[in-house]
């Protein structure tokens, strides 16, 4: 969105990922893929599963949930969603607690990394997934970039914030096809199309020739 040069971006694609590795190594987590729960009941599981963090770290789709935290307390919260009626509890292959106060070491490295960097107004609105709505400004732009390494993913508010703008369709630009899964869990009716490489680069121009506002 012209927010930040390329070779900012990269920089601190790399950095982020970098402060994220040692975080889960100075303070060891796991995530969870709770199926089957909404989210107020996930968030009960939490707050129930005793000593240790864990929180919702990921809102992927109606009953699709990922959960975040400290081992022990993922474990006796993946414990209590079954108990609850959860039809799976699923633990993630992953190296850290992601997206929980357990990054906030990475958090507070990215903020120091950010401060060099020169952050301007986005040329379109961006949805961010810490705050689910559209983002114009670049001083707010840099606080959720900060912010989203302790902060859940909204990605359904986020299609919800998407879809006010009427979109005809939508295209998931990157290797693999979880976005457009997702996507369909939440409205089955929604045209997305997945871009994975230059063979598919085909239907993004049968949507141009077609008209439609993705």
């Amino acid at each position: 969105a012209g927010a930040l040069d390329f070779r900012d971006a990269i920089r601190l694609v790399r950095t982020r990922g970098e402060l994220m590795g040692r975080a889960g190594t100075a303070r060891p987590g796991t995530m969870a893929a709770v199926i089957g729960l909404d989210s107020d009941a996930v968030i009960e599981v939490c707050e129930a599963a005793g000593d240790g963090i864990v929180v919702p770290a990921n809102y992927n789709a109606p009953g699709q949930i990922v959960i975040s935290g400290d081992t022990q307390a993922v474990g006796m919260a993946r414990e209590r969603a079954l108990a609850a009626g959860a039809k799976r509890a699923l633990p993630l292959n992953v190296s850290g607690a992601f997206h929980s106060p357990l990054m906030a070491e990475a958090r507070e490295g990215l903020g120091l990394a950010l401060e060099g960097v020169e952050v301007r107004d986005p040329r379109f609105p961006v949805v961010a997934n810490a705050a689910a709505r559209p983002v114009t400004q670049a001083g707010k732009a840099k606080e959720l970039l900060v912010e989203q390494l302790t902060s859940p993913v909204r990605w359904v508010e986020c299609v919800e914030s998407m879809r006010a703008t009427q979109p005809d369709a939508w295209l998931e630009v990157g290797p693999g096809k979880v976005l457009t899964g997702l996507m369909r869990r939440i409205d089955r009716s929604t045209v997305v199309h997945a871009i994975g490489g230059p063979e598919d680069l085909e239907a993004i121009q049968a949507l141009m020739e077609g008209g439609d506002d993705a």
